[in-house]
This record gives C-alpha cells, structure tokens and sequence, in this order.
C-alpha cells in the first residue's frame, strides 16, 4: 500500500494501509476452543457449523512417540487470496487491514463454494450441505479494529499462544520463514498473514529405553499378555485414531464438525 495513517488509542496503535496478520505459538496452545467461542460471541453466530475460527486437533505418531496437534484457523487473510478472483466480485481484498471480505450485496451460493474449493484452507464456511446454503467467513474483526481493539480470538486465549498487528511487525518479532506447520498446505501460492511457531519435539525429562519397558508393559502377570509384540503398539493401524491427520477442507457440515470437535468437553 503506498498510503499510511495512524490511528491512536490509550490501549492500542493501529497502522492502516497495511497487511495484517495473526501469530499463533502452538507450543502454548492446549486446544480450550476459547477462541472459537469468543468468535462466536463476538459474531453473534449461532452454534453449528459457521465456525468462522475453527479449531483443529489431530494425533501422529504412536506410543511412546505420540503427538497431539493444535491448529488455530480463522481465515489468514491471504496477501494473494485466490479465493478473490474466482468469486465474481463477492469477495475483496479490504485496503485498510489486508482483510479478506465478502460482499454480501454480490454473494451468490456458487461464487462462494467455487470460493471455497480454490482456498486451501477452507476458510469460507456454510450454515449446512444444501445448495443454496448462506457462506461467511472470518472478517478479522474489522469492527473492531476500527475501534482500536484487538480480535476477540487474540483476546480470549487464556494461554497467549495468539498475537495480532502489522504483519511485518509479527515477523521481525517471531521470524519470517514460518507460514506452514506440519500438514498444512502449501502457503506459496496465497501467501497466508500468519507466522506460526511449532510445537518442539518433546524433551525425555525421564531417560528410558523403549525397547526395554514395551515388553515390560505387555506383562500381566499369570494373564495373557496385552500384546506379544511390541509392533503391535508402536505400529498401530492408521484407522485406530479417529482424528490422524489434519483436515482443513471438510466435505460437509457434519465432517466439519467432527473435524472440530473439542473431546474435552
């Protein structure tokens, strides 16, 4: 943008005419959903599937080297959102904050899913399956930037694993190389306005070996043992963890909400 204004508050500075961005530090994130119900409560959107902040939870690996994923998942306000240009003018790039808007005066259902199938991140979600269903999507808040607050999601996480600003400012904060974490798709093509921080390998506190205490494990006693061999546990079929892998474009609302689905209640 060749324009720059700035606007002041007692709280919060915000520059406009620039690209803005979230932060998410999934090291810290514990899967709460608080940020997906403060969008929601913000939004006044009701429960179901319009989920504008989706929450993702997925497993890899197996005992004893098992992860447990978080992703936080508004829309990333793409700098180059192919989203844009396939939707017939029903979406825009906002020129303030980098926000990327629907028109609801232009909104048709098929711009809007073909919108959809070309954002590889599903960001446009529908209220059900049927094929003249309403879309929306993330909006960044954009009310409540003109009012020199932060996005309801960025406030509500108990655990600051989120951030907002400039998104020039969050990379010489946090680094400029991380747009992607493990098993999300490829960012080149529509430059997402995010910087993730990835979870690290967990360090052993405790020195063990797995060789040793697997079989270990298996014994009962004078019952059967649980497993006779220790391939058994450590290659467990794919189709054993419900959620394996991370699913950012789910096929319908009820995939969706599986998708997103808190198992902590």
């Amino acid at each position: 943008m060749s324009s720059t204004t700035t606007t002041t508050t007692s709280t919060t500075v915000f520059k406009t005419g620039v690209q803005y961005g979230f932060f998410f530090d999934q090291s810290r994130c514990t899967g709460c959903h608080a940020c997906s119900v403060a969008c929601k409560s913000w939004n006044l959107v009701n429960a179901g599937p319009v989920k504008w902040n989706r929450h993702f939870e997925w497993e890899t690996g197996t005992f004893p080297n098992l992860t447990i994923n978080q992703l936080f998942a508004p829309c990333y306000h793409c700098a180059t959102p192919v989203c844009v240009g396939v939707a017939n003018g029903a979406m825009f790039k906002e020129p303030l904050y980098g926000a990327v808007l629907i028109d609801p005066n232009l909104a048709t259902s098929g711009d809007l899913k073909t919108a959809w199938e070309m954002c590889p991140y599903g960001a446009i979600v529908f209220d059900s399956d049927a094929p003249n269903s309403n879309a929306s999507k993330c909006t960044m808040c954009i009310d409540r930037l003109s009012q020199n607050l932060l996005p309801s999601c960025v406030l509500s996480c108990p655990q600051r694993a989120l951030d907002f600003g400039p998104l020039s400012d969050l990379q010489a904060t946090y680094g400029t190389k991380n747009q992607q974490l493990t098993g999300m798709p490829d960012p080149s093509a529509t430059n997402p306005s995010v910087v993730f921080k990835p979870t690290l390998p967990m360090p052993q506190y405790v020195p063990y070996d797995a060789s040793v205490a697997l079989p270990l494990l298996a014994q009962r006693g004078t019952l059967p043992p649980f497993f006779t061999s220790t391939s058994d546990v450590t290659g467990a079929p794919q189709n054993i963890v419900g959620r394996n892998s991370l699913n950012m474009k789910a096929a319908s609302t009820d995939e969706l909400m599986e998708t997103t689905r808190n198992d902590e209640g």
